[in-house]
């Protein structure tokens, strides 16, 4: 009942906008003696008045779509999946889900294609995020898929459907009030701009542009709207809050204490180090046109997560007690984990179960059809590196090239050479460093910087160039490569040097009297060929 008045609200505040609007507007039109500025009013009371209607009745009730990035699978794909979500299903007196589709995200949901806003079932959706196969056991991951049986079994997936449909209402009507602001804003911007501009023809000095009040109306009538709906999110937050709870107990008697809070813990540190993993290595190839092998886009967390144990378990221990938002639906993780360990102990160990791969028919098979399903057609039309090796030395030498690039564009600007490694030197050679760094994009107080002082800004600045360039140049001779590393940034091994030698040879070249010998020794081809020594230095991914 709260849902359903919660969302006939809506629709209360919109007609009460409209009513106002049009009070005015019949003010204006029988009282008359307003002339052209009430003809101004009334058209721009309907102008306001469209997206408002438009919000209110325009718009069809949300429906679930499959997910864009998902790769659906049946029961003879992943029979062992499919039956331990029937089993799940029985245990929690509540009709198994009709699809399943496999997601790249660290989440587990079940919608319902539910009619006439939830009073009517309808097929049923499960979504299983393939990191979580990744990182949790068997008992964990029942633990999560037995959670969200728990909002089947409660109806919460029915009484969705209304809270959605307000939510999406809301949203809708608010953003294309916005919409219409800023497009307003824009058009002032413009013509504000093409004055500034005659002025400045005409030799007259520069103003601010302003945009005055351009887009005034839609803003405040989109305001009731926000009201609202941080009213509406207020007013259901408890609910929803119980729901968790509600779907943790469930959780809890059918998975176990011990494995329910373990998951609980586990999913916010797994989220960390997915988004890590994609950000780091997944993606890491990417200027260099190369993808991870087959199957290791999504696949290759089980590296990240094997070598990086110690920093997850700091992750697990170290749960957020505060609130995200005053409008977070969700409770705190470190509350529904107390509340799951304050249980009585059922005699259910956690960690005694297998990896939750092994629900998969095969693993490997699963990661590469989602790559297919997820990925861009531009993704996927990248290479495959045959290894994370390969991986990491192209995409790291690549990135060392392109971080040189100024460098090279500031001698080329000064000496007219060709911008490479031996012009470089030679230009340093020539004392022209300092006119080189000034070619170098600079911060304002760099910029505004004299002397002493200009040279300690843009030296930094200048070392870490050069040590770029210097290292593209070594892998090109063969003096270098890059390693893998899942337990910390990639490793640059130098073949004939150490990492010691290599900075002093960076600090004489960016000295006040600039000395490149050090640099020229760690490049000579003759001492590279001759060298078995092998040492390491970090780089960062």
């Amino acid at each position: 009942m709260r849902a359903l008045v919660l969302l006939l609200g809506f629709y209360l505040v919109g007609l009460v906008l409209l009513g106002a609007l049009g009070a005015v507007d019949w003010w204006l039109v029988v009282d008359g003696g307003h002339g052209i500025a009430a003809l101004k009013i009334v058209f721009l009371s309907l102008v306001v008045g469209v997206p408002i209607v438009q919000g209110m009745f325009a718009v069809r009730s949300p429906r679930f779509e499959p997910p864009a990035d998902g790769l659906r699978v049946d029961e003879r794909q992943e029979p062992r999946l499919w039956a331990a979500v029937r089993r799940l299903a029985e245990q929690t007196g509540t009709r198994a889900p009709d699809e399943i589709y496999l997601v790249p995200a660290v989440n587990a949901a079940v919608y319902e294609k539910s009619r006439l806003l939830g009073l009517f079932t309808g097929r049923r959706v499960l979504l299983v995020g393939m990191p979580l196969l990744s990182g949790l056991d068997e008992a964990q991951l029942i633990s999560v898929l037995a959670h969200e049986f728990g909002h089947y079994s409660n109806a919460d997936t029915r009484l969705g459907a209304i809270n959605r449909r307000g939510f999406e209402q809301i949203s809708r009507t608010v953003s294309a009030l916005m919409r219409r602001s800023a497009a307003k804003v824009d058009d002032e911007r413009v013509k504000a701009e093409q004055k500034e501009a005659r002025r400045i023809a005409k030799g007259k000095s520069a103003r601010q542009i302003n945009t005055g009040s351009a887009g005034l109306s839609y803003r405040l009538a989109a305001k009731p709207f926000l009201w609202y709906g941080m009213f509406y999110v207020r007013s259901m937050r408890g609910t929803m809050r119980r729901q968790e709870y509600a779907a943790d107990l469930a959780a809890a008697h059918i998975a176990g204490r011990a494995a329910t809070a373990s998951a609980l813990r586990e999913v916010p540190a797994l989220d960390t180090a997915f988004g890590f993993y994609m950000q780091s290595y997944a993606s890491l190839g990417a200027n260099a046109g190369l993808l991870p092998p087959q199957g290791e886009v999504y696949g290759g967390l089980h590296h990240l997560l094997e070598a990086r144990s110690a920093e997850l378990d700091e992750l697990r221990r170290a749960l957020p007690r505060e609130e995200r938002s005053a409008y977070d639906t969700h409770p705190p993780i470190a509350d529904r984990v107390a509340r799951i360990e304050q249980l009585p102990d059922d005699g259910r160990a956690a960690g005694t179960a297998g990896p939750a791969l092994g629900l998969l028919a095969d693993p490997a098979a699963a990661f590469a059809a989602l790559e297919q399903a997820s990925l861009t057609p531009e993704a996927l039309a990248m290479r495959r590196a045959a290894d994370w090796a390969q991986l990491v030395h192209e995409s790291m030498t690549t990135y060392a090239d392109g971080a040189a690039q100024p460098l090279r564009r500031a001698v080329r600007e000064v000496t007219g050479a060709d911008g490479s490694f031996d012009s470089v030197l030679a230009a340093i050679d020539a004392g022209a460093l300092w006119q080189v760094a000034d070619r170098l994009p600079k911060s304002a107080q760099a910029a505004a910087a004299k002397g002493r002082a200009a040279r300690e800004f843009v030296r930094p600045r200048l070392h870490s160039l050069l040590r770029d360039l210097t290292v593209a140049e070594l892998i090109a001779r063969g003096g270098a490569h890059f390693e893998v590393s899942w337990s910390d940034p990639a490793l640059l091994r130098l073949h004939d040097a150490s990492a010691e030698q290599l900075t002093r040879a960076l600090d004489d070249a960016v000295a006040d009297v600039p000395d490149t010998t050090g640099l020229r020794q760690l490049l000579n081809p003759a001492g590279l060929a001759g060298s078995t020594k092998d040492t390491k230095e970090r780089e960062s991914i």
